[in-house]
């Protein structure tokens, strides 16, 4: 993904000598590939709820993290991989009824037209597994995608996934379109403009001699900058590429799991029944799971000419801890806790625009909120130094959060769903202050 300060760690100097140490280490061991983020790289040593801790004993409010969606550490989930871990943890060619419960507490989710659930450990694999049954059950090759998504890390993936950088080759088998632009296309014109794009990459597509076999959208398009909104928009182009021949896979692994709050997935918000549903990252609030929700009739031959096997995927401890996930979320009304909390900061953050003219939008659904900074409101040019300075200012002060999109200037905030309002206010507070503060040094 894009990731702001991802390659800047111009503060590093200012760290304690320790963390300088490790960070040499840690590059003498790992390589140039990895990435830390913000301009001081936090050493994080303790996790619980919302909260982070510093190897100095700060702690931190996580307003970025969906992978513990659930909160850090919860304690039901940890229980939960531990007790199930010192029975047994085997792969899924013994009968265990674990990986079946598990499987049927998922689909129940979901509209009856997907009955099947394959599982693996990631979200690339899941991807990489929708990819090879469309591709299998529709005999074609091609791929469309938004143009700053991310799917995953595989070799067959990554080229889906043009936020890793423009080093990551694509092949001739897969479109680029843009994503939903709520500055620059009005909420009616959504719909339309995205089948309309849709439809000019598979006549390019087609005119090289490939035929489509899926569209792929994360959807709320998070990576492009969140543009979940209006409700509906989706639809046309669904439409159109089913016309076509093709798939609709819903990657949603950043909108599941009740994190939008009026939906427990974000298809369900364009109220759509996808072809195929990738998900993983909040599955296990942690722990490596992913899966494959999918009409049964696309996986008939696929399943009966190949085998799957994942020596991890849905074993005994991912779907306790997957099971365990679900229970929280049912328990602690969770969902419910999306909508109205995230309606809180969408609220204040809305209020603090109005006294920022460097804010150009905010939008958001559920705890999945951006607030989109830029140098110029009439031509809405994106002011990524803007964003960096607030997103170092937050870090400085307490407050995670990242910026994202094609001008790294959208503020992405995407907190645990377990966040309430007192903890939220913490965050408005501190992002008004870095507004303001960095108001005040360019006006000096």
């Amino acid at each position: 993904m894009t990731m702001i300060n991802a390659f800047d760690q111009s503060g590093a100097d200012r760290l304690p000598t320790e963390d300088r140490e490790l960070i040499a280490r840690r590059e003498k061991a790992l390589g140039p590939a990895y990435r830390l983020f913000y301009e001081e790289p936090l050493h994080i040593i303790r996790g619980e709820g919302v909260w982070l801790w510093d190897k100095q004993g700060r702690r931190y409010l996580d307003a970025y993290n969906n992978v513990a969606s659930m909160g850090h550490c919860h304690p039901r989930v940890v229980q939960a991989i531990a007790a199930q871990s010192a029975v047994l943890n085997t792969h899924t060619r013994y009968l265990h009824d674990s990986i079946v419960t598990y499987a049927e507490r998922l689909l129940a989710t979901m509209p009856d037209a997907l009955g099947h659930m394959m599982f693996a450990c990631t979200g690339s694999e899941a991807n990489d597994l929708a990819l090879r049954i469309a591709r299998r059950v529709t005999g074609r090759q091609g791929v469309i995608i938004t143009r700053l998504a991310y799917h995953g890390v595989t070799e067959s993936v990554s080229e889906l996934s043009p936020s890793l950088g423009d080093f990551v080759p694509r092949t001739s088998r897969v479109r680029l379109i843009d994503a939903p632009d709520g500055l620059r296309v009005s909420p009616t014109e959504q719909g339309a403009k995205l089948a309309d794009d849709l439809a000019q990459a598979i006549a390019e597509m087609r005119a090289d001699g490939i035929e489509p076999a899926a569209f792929l959208v994360d959807t709320i398009f998070s990576s492009d900058g969140l543009y979940p909104d209006p409700a509906g928009f989706l639809q046309p182009a669904v439409d159109l590429i089913r016309s076509e021949g093709g798939l609709f896979i819903a990657d949603e692994v950043q909108p599941g799991f009740g994190r939008t709050g009026d939906k427990f997935w974000g298809f369900q918000r364009h109220d759509l029944v996808p072809d195929m549903v990738t998900m993983g990252k909040p599955m296990g609030n942690g722990f490596p799971l992913s899966g494959v929700a999918m009409r049964p009739e696309l996986v008939q031959e696929f399943g009966t000419r190949a085998r799957y096997f994942n020596t991890f995927g849905g074993n005994p401890v991912a779907a306790a801890a997957g099971m365990a996930v679900l229970d929280v979320i049912r328990e602690e009304n969770l969902q419910e806790n999306s909508l109205s909390t995230g309606a809180f900061i969408k609220n204040g953050l809305e209020a603090i625009a109005r006294n920022h003219p460097a804010i150009a939008q905010v939008r958001g659904a559920g705890l999945f909120l951006a607030v989109e900074c830029v140098s110029d409101t009439a031509t809405n040019a994106p002011d990524a130094a803007l964003a960096t300075f607030v997103v170092n200012y937050l870090r400085r002060n307490g407050v995670l959060i990242s910026a994202s999109g094609p001008g790294a200037n959208i503020l992405k905030i995407r907190p645990p769903l377990v966040i309430r309002e007192a903890e939220a206010q913490i965050l408005l507070d501190t992002l008004d202050d870095a507004f303001t503060a960095h108001h005040t040094s360019t006006e000096g």
